[in-house]
């Protein structure tokens, strides 16, 4: 085979195989449950990586690495996504999380809706809850979160 179609081809293959591992503007998450991802509305922050299970929780590092963390800023109360199961299709995944007092627990699944929106629903166990103004806010079972910018 010619040398120049050989250069030619293996160079496309190694484009087409960035391409599959990079994002751009528009396109699909390589990963997206690796994400840092917020509710406005609730002025809650999901922190995730659900492949690598590598995330500290700020001022928890007791507990060492985890898949996430949500939390309200301003606080100190976590909620500590302790482990995470991703669907074969790679666009939901079952999230069980535990409250920083190891006192509550859940089970909620978060589904990637397209590149930058994300839906949070509790499935069972106790309800979402976070401080706010010195009492406990319930957050709603199904909850929208957006990729942080």
């Amino acid at each position: 085979m010619n040398h120049k179609i050989l250069a030619a081809i293996t160079a496309l293959l190694f484009a087409t195989y960035g391409m599959c591992q990079t994002t751009s503007e528009g396109a699909e998450p390589a990963r997206p449950f690796r994400a840092n991802i917020i509710n406005n509305d609730y002025n809650v922050l999901l922190n995730i990586n659900l492949y690598d299970n590598d995330i500290v929780v700020p001022g928890q590092e007791v507990f060492g690495l985890m898949s996430g963390y949500l939390l309200k800023p301003g606080t100190t109360f976590y909620w500590f996504v302790t482990s995470a199961d991703i669907s074969d299709d790679g666009r939901k995944a079952t999230l069980h999380m535990t409250n920083d007092y190891g006192s509550e627990d859940l089970t909620a699944m978060l589904t990637c809706d397209n590149d930058s929106v994300y839906t949070l629903k509790q499935l069972k166990g106790s309800t979402l809850k976070v401080p706010k103004d010195g009492k406990w806010q319930k957050l709603p079972k199904t909850l929208t979160l957006k990729c942080k910018k």
